[in-house]
């Protein structure tokens, strides 16, 4: 199989590129090219405005015997898009520009019609001078007349103004500078007036503070202590606590409060829980003495019975006030004891 994409073609052996018939093309023959407008035109026709950049479909030819240092000249033909008139415009390499020929008038060109011919004015007298010396001296004392006259002429103009005007430009310049003066001096008193205040502020606020700190001093030193609460339920403890300070007197220690009751409170206390709980008090039994006659041989039974008793009392619960409770039982055991004696 032949490759899809050929770049080298066969030549066989016996080949003779002499033998090929050249194609004779006419040198001036043209191209259908696709351009845009180079520039503004109007038609002389129809009197229609061709704008700077519209597309037309137009013949190309090379412009015959005329060269721009060896650089052909093309020419362009288009048609106008009202009448279908012919226009034509060629290259201007010289200008780098494009030059209109026939069919249309270029638009916006006074300008370039000013510099064109302030061009040509200056080369013309450029190769005057350069043929005659005397055109040279001729065109230097001409120049040199000119500007004097329009030195004298400027002069005259400043001193009809100066007439005209009663203007002192002296006085203007320092009132000027006093005026710029006078403004520099008000900002740098505003300056410092605003430093000196904000100075004043500080002051007084520091003394403000340092007052106030005076004062809660003061008042935290002449209120009295309230005990701190580490935990949110000490409050429940905290009528408690007070009593037990009230009873305690000087050189007795204080009960140790477990945690419990700390956290939530005793239910015998006068606390916050004390009101919710009544407990039940127990009869004190108080013990009667006995009377009987009994053998010198019987202390050891009575003795026996009287410890027994305070065994038994030491085992109920505490529930007197002041300490009765145990007032009572001394004094059973001490009633027993001379019971026991006078038998």
């Amino acid at each position: 199989m032949s490759e899809r994409k050929v770049l080298n073609k066969y030549y066989p052996p016996d080949f003779d590129p002499a033998k090929i018939p050249k194609l004779k093309l006419p040198k001036d023959r043209q191209y259908v090219v696709r351009l845009m407008a180079p520039f503004n035109m109007r038609c002389k026709t129809c009197g229609e405005y061709i704008y700077k950049g519209k597309k037309f479909n137009a013949r190309k030819e090379t412009v015959m015997n005329e060269l721009y240092m060896g650089l052909p000249i093309f020419r362009f033909y288009i048609k106008c898009t009202r009448c279908l008139a012919e226009i034509t415009f060629k290259t201007d390499p010289e200008n780098t520009d494009y030059a209109m020929e026939h069919g249309a008038t270029r638009n916006f060109q006074a300008e370039k019609l000013l510099e064109e011919e302030e061009k040509k004015i200056t080369k013309d007298r450029e190769e005057e001078e350069l043929n005659n010396p005397m055109k040279v001296l001729e065109n230097r004392t001409r120049d040199s007349k000119m500007e004097m006259e329009v030195l004298e002429n400027l002069q005259e103009l400043k001193e009809l103004n100066q007439r005209q005007a009663s203007v002192d430009f002296e006085g203007m310049l320092g009132t000027y500078k006093e005026l710029e003066q006078r403004t520099k001096e008000q900002e740098k008193e505003e300056d410092e007036r605003e430093t000196r205040e904000m100075l004043e502020r500080a002051l007084v606020k520091r003394l403000r503070d340092s007052d106030s700190d005076s004062d809660q001093e003061s008042e935290s030193s002449s209120r009295p202590k309230k005990p701190s609460t580490d935990r949110p339920t000490d409050i429940l403890t905290t009528d408690r606590l007070t009593d037990t300070q009230g009873m305690s007197v000087g050189g007795v220690k204080k009960a140790k409060v477990e945690s419990w009751e700390r956290s939530v409170g005793g239910l015998g206390g006068g606390g916050a829980l004390g009101s919710l709980v009544v407990r039940k008090k127990p009869a004190t039994s108080v013990p009667k003495p006995d009377t009987t006659v009994t053998p010198a041989g019987s202390n050891t039974q009575t003795v026996s019975k009287a410890a027994a008793i305070v065994l038994t009392e030491a085992t109920k619960p505490i529930t007197a006030q002041n300490g009765s409770s145990s007032l009572s039982l001394l004094g059973a055991y001490s009633d027993s004891d001379d019971s026991n004696n006078s038998e």
